[in-house]
C-alpha cells in the first residue's frame, strides 16, 4: 500500500516520539502536539527541508518553523527573496503565505532534546520520498543541516558521496533539480557565528536565480518548438 505524504494525526510508527507527543499533550493540551504537516503547496518549485518540529515552535503552533528562533530567520529571508508574502507573526494564522515554496521536515514529530534517532529519520524518510515525488514542478531543494540533507539524498536515491553536505554546497540531479545545503538556522548556529543572516540569504538568492534561469530556459525552449 502506498504511504501518504503526511503521517496520520495519531501516527505511532516511532514509539519514542509518540510517547513524547502524549506527554506534551497532557502538559500542554492547547498545543498542536501531532505530526506537523508541510507548509505550502506541492506545485511549488522550491522545497525547504528542515530537521524536525521544535518543542515550543512547530509542535505548539502546527506550522513548520513557526514560533521558535529558526522561524525568525527563515521567514524574513523567504519574504526578502520573494518566496513568501505577508507578515510573519510567529503563529499559524498570521496570514503569511508561501510563494512557489514549500517547507517540510525530515522528521514530522517533535523529538526529545530536538534530536531524532536514526530509525526515526528513516521511518519518516518514506513520507519525504513521497512528498518529493508529488512535486512535479520541483526545481530546487534547500536542505537545512546534515540530517535533512542526508534524508533528502536518500529520498532521491543519491549516494552521500555524490553530494556531500557543506554550507553553500550545490548538486544538480540528473532531472535538473538543484540541491543546496545550508547550516540549520538554529539559535546555536547564529549565536556562535557559524551561520549569519547574510550567509543564509545567499542560499535563497542562489535558489531564486537558479529557478528563474530554469524558467527562462523552459520558455525559450517552448518558443523554439
Amino acid at each position: 500500500m502506498d504511504i501518504p505524504i503526511e503521517p496520520a494525526a495519531d501516527c505511532a510508527l516511532c514509539p519514542r516520539l509518540a510517547q513524547f507527543r502524549a506527554e506534551n499533550r497532557g502538559a500542554h493540551p492547547d498545543w498542536h502536539n501531532r505530526p506537523v504537516p508541510a507548509f505550502g503547496e506541492t506545485k511549488a518549485r522550491l522545497l525547504i527541508v528542515g530537521l524536525a518540529p521544535g518543542l515550543r515552535g512547530a509542535n505548539a503552533t502546527g506550522r513548520p518553523f513557526t514560533g521558535d528562533f529558526a522561524g525568525e530567520l527563515l521567514y524574513p529571508t523567504l519574504l526578502a527573496t520573494g518566496f513568501a508574502k505577508g507578515t510573519y507573526g510567529a503563529r499559524r494564522n498570521d496570514g503569511l503565505r508561501l510563494t512557489d515554496a514549500r517547507i517540510t521536515n525530515a522528521v514530522r514529530c517533535v523529538p526529545p532534546q530536538n534530536r531524532p534517532l536514526g530509525p526515526e529519520v528513516r521511518v519518516c524518510g518514506s513520507y519525504l520520498e513521497r512528498e518529493i515525488a508529488a512535486m512535479d514542478r520541483l526545481g530546487c531543494i534547500v536542505t537545512l543541516g546534515t540530517v535533512a540533507h542526508g534524508s533528502t539524498l536518500k529520498a532521491l536515491g543519491i549516494r552521500p558521496k555524490q553530494a556531500p553536505f557543506g554550507h553553500g554546497a550545490a548538486f544538480e540531479t540528473s532531472k535538473g533539480v538543484l540541491i543546496l545545503s545550508s547550516y540549520h538556522c538554529s539559535r546555536l548556529n547564529t549565536n556562535t557565528g557559524r551561520l549569519t543572516p547574510k550567509m543564509f540569504r545567499l542560499i535563497f538568492d542562489q535558489a531564486r536565480v537558479y529557478l528563474d534561469l530554469r524558467r527562462a530556459a523552459a520558455r525559450g525552449q517552448g518558443r523554439r518548438t
